[in-house]
């Protein structure tokens, strides 16, 4: 961990625990507050967004919903007196990430971005990658007309005038209008197999995969299936990460970089 990182924001804190908020909503901001939570020394707060209704819970304090912009999470840290900021929302939550960023440098509290990384296209794929959701939305007809679109039920409305494009939407909890016309729903939550993600698009005559590149293992075996089956995949990359933030990829790192001396952790 830096040296500053025990620093404390606004005020002195206890000499034996340091108050580290983990921005989650991920499996590695569970992994992450699960780990911080059995070491010594550490109060665990975790964050979620709230965007669905049954979110799986991490150990430890949690704090559902917003902040407020950066102003109400600078106000939450000096409160709290935070000693360390993680950041490990999920990688195309940029509005967070940046309140994070601009709130961590207001009050001088450590910032670490957590980041899985994102997916490699392998030998076999057909990827067309598109830098936006707009993007997307634009390239999606020429790509093809049967779509499996897993970006999440909040990017609906992007898709809604695509008219000529049938749409199998996967998400954790039913959408809300507007969406596409022409559009069928499938709840359901990862980790999926090759297998049932091979079944899935022939069922349906999916002629191509839209998704985000999240990295999430849970959700990869789509583009193992569409590598199998010849199917194309139209990919949104991420939005850069806010820039001067300390980042590592891996749940072990983060814990590195958090844990106080003496505690025992690697």
């Amino acid at each position: 961990m830096p040296g500053d990182v025990r620093a404390n924001a606004g005020g002195s804190a206890p000499q034996d625990r340091m108050t580290v908020l983990v921005l989650g909503g991920t499996a590695e901001g569970r992994r992450l507050a699960t780990a911080l939570h059995a070491l010594p020394g550490l109060t665990v707060v975790s964050s979620l967004a709230g965007r669905t209704s049954a979110p799986l819970l991490p150990p430890g304090e949690v704090r559902i919903g917003g902040f407020g912009g950066a102003p109400g999470l600078a106000a939450w840290l000096r409160e709290r007196r935070a000693g360390a900021v993680v950041d490990a929302t999920h990688p195309f939550a940029g509005t967070i990430s940046a309140s994070a960023a601009t709130a961590c440098a207001d009050t001088g509290t450590p910032l670490l971005l957590l980041r899985r990384p994102g997916w490699t296209a392998r030998p076999g794929d057909v990827w067309h990658r598109v830098p936006s959701l707009p993007a997307a939305v634009a390239a999606l007809p020429a790509i093809g007309r049967r779509a499996l679109l897993t970006t999440g039920r909040q990017t609906l409305a992007a898709f809604a005038p695509l008219s000529d494009v049938w749409f199998l939407v996967r998400a954790v909890e039913p959408p809300a209008p507007p969406f596409p016309a022409r559009m069928s729903v499938l709840l359901d939550r990862g980790p999926f197999t090759v297998e049932g993600e091979r079944a899935l698009l022939r069922e349906h005559r999916v002629d191509v995969v839209v998704t985000k590149d999240s990295g999430s293992p849970a959700v990869a075996a789509k583009l193992d299936a569409a590598r199998d089956l010849g199917v194309p995949v139209l990919m949104i990359d991420r939005p850069p990460a806010p820039p001067g933030v300390a980042s590592v990829a891996s749940v072990a790192e983060a814990v590195a970089w958090v844990s106080p001396p003496g505690s025992g952790a690697a």
